[in-house]
């Protein structure tokens, strides 16, 4: 009778997982599926996860205090534009988690020292400052960046746990 009871148990469990899956399919993708691109909206303050080409989560972000127009030197206070990659991430930053994107690439240095400045550097997709995580979603009232983009804490879970180093980020205008 023990080893029936488990069986059943067993088997509604399973039941329960696949009519979860199948009956909401929006919720449960992003939690099982990697992010093979993030996309960045300047203009619009949106943070896309897509997979194939389908989206499989939104974010609304804060962005670089001077947002308009894509980085040019260090200490412009603006967010690239442009493709790059998410080479690398941290878990100890001084905001609630961090992950580095690639810029400046190649194309960025050299455009920069032909002006005689440097392009800048540290640029990351992160959480709020340590201690101000209780803001929330007020942290998108304004831009407030020094050129990175700023999820909320929990926010950040989700983009750490669905995309991997390595994966290509586009930043548009």
């Amino acid at each position: 009778m023990k080893n029936r009871n488990s069986v059943i148990c067993c088997i509604t469990l399973t039941l329960v997982v696949l009519a979860h899956h199948l009956l909401l399919p929006g919720q449960c993708t992003a939690s099982l599926v990697k992010a093979d691109k993030v996309v960045v909206i300047k203009g619009e303050r949106s943070l896309l996860l897509l997979r194939n080409g389908e989206v499989l989560k939104t974010y609304k972000v804060a962005l670089g205090v001077n947002p308009v127009g894509p980085k040019t030197r260090q200490g412009d206070k603006r967010t690239p534009e442009g493709t790059y990659h998410l080479d690398r991430r941290n878990a100890r930053s001084k905001f609630y988690r961090s992950m580095h994107i690639s810029y400046p690439n190649s194309e960025d240095t050299v455009k920069a020292r032909a002006r005689g400045i440097l392009p800048g550097r540290d640029i990351m997709i992160h959480g709020l400052p340590k201690g101000y995580g209780y803001l929330g979603e007020l942290h998108r009232m304004n831009d407030w960046t020094k050129g990175c983009i700023a999820v909320t804490n929990s926010e950040m879970d989700e983009i750490w746990t669905l995309v991997s180093d390595g994966t290509p980020i586009e930043i548009r205008p």
